[in-house]
């Protein structure tokens, strides 16, 4: 499923290009350094002017241990003059005077113009001549615009941007806040190990993969018992077989998939309105393709298993884009990006089809007074959201009392999260001036209560118990908080949890099949080959014929940049099934052994699928664009 298309996994947090000290602008450090700052600066930017006492008290305190580096990143349209200064700054270190110019630049008021520069210039002893020169050079200007280019491709979109020891800094701005995170104590170091592993583009499917590992090596070993035990423990309210009293394993599939699928709709929604999906004709394409790649599995394994094992045509259909997209990125430069695009809406589309697949083929007897309980919570969020009610937790409660009825109706609970997904409400974004006259007026009100503070010889420690930082901190934390709706701020908060934590528990407690399992049975081998064909053979050619057929009608547009090999490559790599297959599994054969089987075509199936597009892929040749056709 499409959990890792959200916008914070996305995000380029690590540096692209390292330190190199003989291009870079170092100080401090000396070959003893043990942590570097990166500051992508513009030498007009207030807010640069500002940090510059913060990283020159660090530099102090940190010195030699501390290497900091300057690299430009000039805003000319929000502030003219910006590029000139870069290339003054870079004419200076012509004549080994960088740093001179770099602070004379923080140190002026503005304003101040070119005559001002050349006039420090003469005053440094330069050459004035070759520092016109230099400042005019081809040389000079591409130098900054090389800087200005490595920061975009570093996600540097403002400035000042401050990357430390290669992860881009998030954090607030003052000196300990960035103190604590060079001198690194453990807690630091937690979070930063845990950054760096997610932004590795497989993470979250290297997680998954070594929960099902875990599952399959504690079913097949003497810890067995103790996992069945686990598994399947009574956890609830109320006495065994009540409304909330369920097992360890039913907890996850039906509990904490909720909250996967809530960010499932939450992606299905932003795609529909402003995605992959939001343009017609580029959404057909994946849309089709997402059709074919259900319909052609089925085909195959509705042929092989026309008999009572028959159910189990879902088993195949679903996608894991975790893995799907994790290959992608691990390949490289040489997987064009059209083809991430489609198959990342491709996967949009195929959470769709799977939320309905389990709320239209595989209810549990209906239970009419839950369900009117159901719909009335639905209609409760409904009201919430045209209430204009932007509190998140409202939205919560409901949802959860929805989740509870649609058990209770007999309807899997997880899709309480695709609905709660539909109605958390969203807001036009707001007008940055007043929010940024909002923060600054609280910052500055802080800042002078500081200073009077200091004036009449108070520890400054003692303005936190002052009003003005109760009022100042509430006004800041409104700001922030318009920046992002609930839903957008619920997706924040969630979809790490659901990437790392919910769904490899739910792989442990799904996976954990028997691999002692008896293939002679008539209806064994018919399941075990329908679902390892289906995911193989029957998605990539869906997806193709699909795709070929409404490329040849016109109703879809081609990816661009794709050639025939890596459509066919991406097309494999689709196979790779997800946990929601094996949701399906236990779904399509609550009883018997029938879904342990199922389970193990899906492991198989899987990484068939991988290995097949893996290789399709590395060996494509680099092509002019090509549609599949």
């Amino acid at each position: 499923m499409a959990e890792e298309s959200t916008p914070i996994v996305g995000e380029i947090s690590r540096l692209q290009r390292d330190i190199d000290p003989i291009r870079d602008h170092m100080r401090g450090g000396q070959g003893e350094a043990t942590s570097s700052i990166v500051l992508y600066g513009d030498y007009l930017c207030p807010y640069c002017r500002a940090l510059r006492h913060v990283l020159a008290r660090l530099r102090q305190t940190l010195a030699p241990r501390l290497v900091y580096v300057f690299r430009h990143f000039p805003n000319e349209r929000a502030h003219p003059g910006s590029e000139f200064m870069s290339r003054a700054a870079e004419a200076a270190s012509k004549q080994s005077r960088f740093w001179e110019m770099h602070d004379w630049f923080y140190e002026q008021e503005r304003p101040f113009g070119e005559k001002d520069v050349f006039q420090f210039a003469a005053t440094l002893g330069l050459d004035m001549e070759q520092f016109r020169r230099d400042i005019e050079s081809e040389d000079t200007r591409r130098r900054v615009d090389e800087d200005l280019e490595d920061g975009k491709r570093n996600g540097v979109t403002g400035t000042p941007t401050v990357f430390v020891d290669g992860l881009r800094y998030d954090g607030a701005w003052d000196f300990y806040s960035m103190l604590e995170t060079l001198e690194r104590p453990l807690a630091e170091r937690v979070q930063r190990s845990a950054r760096v592993f997610a932004s590795l583009p497989a993470s979250a499917g290297l997680v998954l993969l070594l929960a099902a590992v875990a599952a399959l090596v504690c079913a097949n070993s003497p810890l067995a018992p103790y996992y069945r035990l686990f598994i399947n423990a009574e956890i609830g309210i109320g006495f065994p077989g009540r409304l909330l009293s369920l097992t360890v394993g039913d907890w996850f599939s039906e509990g904490l998939l909720a909250i996967f699928f809530l960010l499932v709709g939450l992606e299905i929604r932003r795609e529909m309105t402003a995605g992959a999906l939001s343009d017609r004709r580029a959404a057909i394409l994946p849309a089709l393709a997402a059709m074919g790649g259900v319909l052609a599995p089925t085909a195959i394994y509705l042929a092989l298993n026309p008999g009572p094992t028959a159910p189990g045509w879902s088993v195949p259909t679903a996608t894991d884009i975790a893995f799907t997209l994790g290959i992608l990125a691990l390949l490289g430069d040489r997987i064009p990006t059209g083809l991430r695009v489609f198959v990342a809406a491709l996967a949009v589309v195929d959470d769709i089809l799977s939320v309905l697949t389990l709320a239209i083929f595989y209810p549990r007897e209906f239970e009419a007074g839950w369900l009117l309980a159901a719909a009335l919570a639905a209609l409760f969020l409904f009201a919430l959201n045209r209430g204009r009610v932007y509190a998140v937790w409202p939205y919560v409660v409901v949802a959860v009392a929805l989740g509870l009825s649609l058990h209770g109706a007999g309807v899997h609970a997880a899709l309480a999260g695709v609905i709660l997904a539909a109605f958390l409400p969203t807001r036009p974004p707001p007008a940055v001036g007043p929010l940024l006259a909002q923060a600054a007026t609280a910052l500055a009100a802080l800042e002078q209560a500081e200073r009077e503070a200091e004036a009449a010889g108070n520890a400054v420690r003692r303005i936190e118990q002052e009003p003005i930082w109760d009022w100042a901190s509430r006004n800041l934390s409104a700001a922030t908080e318009r920046l992002l709706s609930p839903a957008d701020r619920i997706e924040r908060a969630v979809a790490p949890w659901s990437a790392y934590v919910i769904l490899p528990l739910f792989a442990f407690s799904a996976a954990g099949v028997s691999l002692n399992v008896d293939l002679s049975t008539r209806e064994a081998f018919p399941i075990l080959l329908g679902v390892i064909l289906g995911l193989v053979v029957g998605k990539p050619v869906g997806i193709s014929l699909a795709s070929l057929l409404a490329i040849k009608s016109r109703i879809g547009v081609a990816p661009d940049d794709v050639t025939l090999r890596d459509f066919i490559g991406g097309a494999c790599l689709c196979g790779v099934g997800d946990t929601v297959s094996l949701l399906m599994a236990d779904q399509a054969f609550p009883q018997g052994p029938e879904a342990g089987i199922a389970k193990i075509g899906v492991l198989i199936g899987s990484a068939l699928a991988a290995a097949l597009g893996a290789a399709i892929l590395m060996s494509a040749p680099r092509l002019h664009a090509v549609s599949p056709a």
